[in-house]
């Protein structure tokens, strides 16, 4: 039997098992190159030097601030009433002048009062003239009464009468002091200094004895008080400094906070904690003599309470919180790595931290590029940018009274999760 297949027929059959087979070795040779790729790019991202900027811890001054926001409270805000009625006359004051203790403010009709005095004095004329007439006849009656030439009842009675005359003239002087003082009513004055507000009667107007709203409203300005809160966690550390004798600086800036407006100090804590907030009311001292704390203002405040004095600082940036806690990226100088460094730490201006523990200073961390770091991840460090110098503002009270804003340890961290290692020893 022949063979029923041509030799051209097997010509094509050989061609196409030629093409299956170099396409399948061409699927394998790329296969083999994506997994050699594929293996060799984990080690080529892992040699890969990350650039990073970084810092050098230093010693230095910090602050202890506590920030509230604060009410301007005045010392004293005062409703001038009148103490009696009649016409107000005549007003000596103009609405939102500054005045003085004692000075003019209204005048009210005082003829009725004046009348009543003439009244007063005169019947005090008159009980002394009866007065002086009882004595008198007390004087005969005592020598007849010597003599047994009256009956002892009518000495006696004379004697009464002397006394009730006396106790007369005594009640005439009373009417007349309080006649006086009636007059005095009628000429109001200011009983504290400060700034007057708007008038709230008109010349003309019948005011009676404590009518509201009254005549007037007068506010202290200078000095002036505010009002603010601060946790009960920070009570105790205020209170030990303050029952020491210690000056606690505080310090008003506008509600932008952009803004100083007086400098002063705690006058006085209260003797109750709100349960509601968990707080206790402080109130501070200023002289205003700018007038820039305005009653009633909201502003913000800042209370001095303590200086650490040759604390380690790191820039804010450098502090992340993390699985480990607080922690920051500790730069190996020989081996251009880094370390996840478990940190502590204190009070912060929002530009430096304060670490407690783990850090010392000469210490470098990384304070940008933190978020794309691993614990032992190359990096090539930037120029070094100091945490502060010996000069540095903290050094200075006063500078640190001023301070624009000053956030607790919480605020200052970054939220940074780091890699799932374990976290490099603490230094001692």
């Amino acid at each position: 039997m022949q063979d029923s297949v041509t030799p051209s027929g097997r010509s094509r059959q050989y061609r196409l098992l030629v093409w299956i087979c170099a396409l399948l070795a061409l699927i394998g040779l790329a296969s083999l190159a994506w997994l050699h790729e594929k293996n060799a790019a984990p080690a080529h991202r892992s040699t890969a030097a990350q650039v990073v900027g970084v810092a050098t811890a230093t010693q230095g001054d910090m602050p202890e601030l506590l920030n509230a926001l604060g009410t301007v409270t005045p010392e004293a805000t005062v409703t001038v009433l009148p103490q009696l009625s009649g016409y107000l006359t005549e007003v000596g004051y103009r609405e939102g002048d500054m005045v003085k203790k004692g000075q003019f403010l209204a005048q009210i009709d005082a003829r009725q009062y004046e009348i009543a005095r003439q009244q007063a004095q005169a019947q005090l004329a008159k009980d002394q003239a009866a007065l002086e007439q009882a004595q008198a006849d007390l004087q005969r009656y005592a020598q007849l009464n010597a003599r047994q030439s009256i009956a002892p009842q009518v000495y006696a009675d004379q004697q009464f009468l002397v006394k009730q005359q006396q106790a007369a003239v005594q009640a005439d002087k009373a009417a007349i002091a309080q006649a006086e003082l009636n007059i005095s009513y009628c000429r109001i004055t200011a009983p504290v200094a400060g700034r007057v507000g708007l008038r709230l009667v008109d010349p003309g107007n019948y005011v009676t004895a404590s009518s509201q709203p009254g005549i007037v409203v007068i506010t202290s300005i200078k000095p002036t008080t505010v009002e603010f809160n601060i946790p009960q966690a920070e009570l105790a550390r205020v209170q030990q400094r303050f029952q020491a004798g210690n000056t606690l600086a505080v310090t008003a800036s506008n509600s932008s906070n952009n803004q100083l407006l007086a400098s002063g100090a705690l006058y006085a804590i209260g003797n109750q904690m709100a349960t509601s907030t968990g707080t206790v009311t402080l109130r501070a001292r200023f002289a205003n003599d700018n007038e820039a704390l305005f009653p009633n203002d909201f502003v913000n405040v800042q209370l001095h309470v303590d200086t650490l004095h040759d604390a380690v600082l790191v820039p804010t940036a450098a502090v992340q919180s993390g699985a480990p806690g607080n922690f920051v990226f500790l730069l190996d100088a020989a081996q251009n790595t880094v370390a996840v460094h478990k940190v502590g730490i204190g009070p912060s201006d929002g530009q430096h931290t304060v670490i407690t523990q783990g850090l010392a200073a000469g210490d470098t961390v990384v304070v940008d590029g933190v978020d794309r770091l691993s614990d032992g991840a190359h990096v090539q460090p930037q120029a070094k940018a100091q945490a502060s110098s010996p000069e540095s503002p903290h050094k200075s009270e006063a500078a640190s009274a001023d301070a624009a804003s000053v956030s607790s340890p919480k605020d200052a961290k970054n939220e940074v999760t780091p890699a799932p290692v374990a976290p490099a020893t603490a230094a001692p």
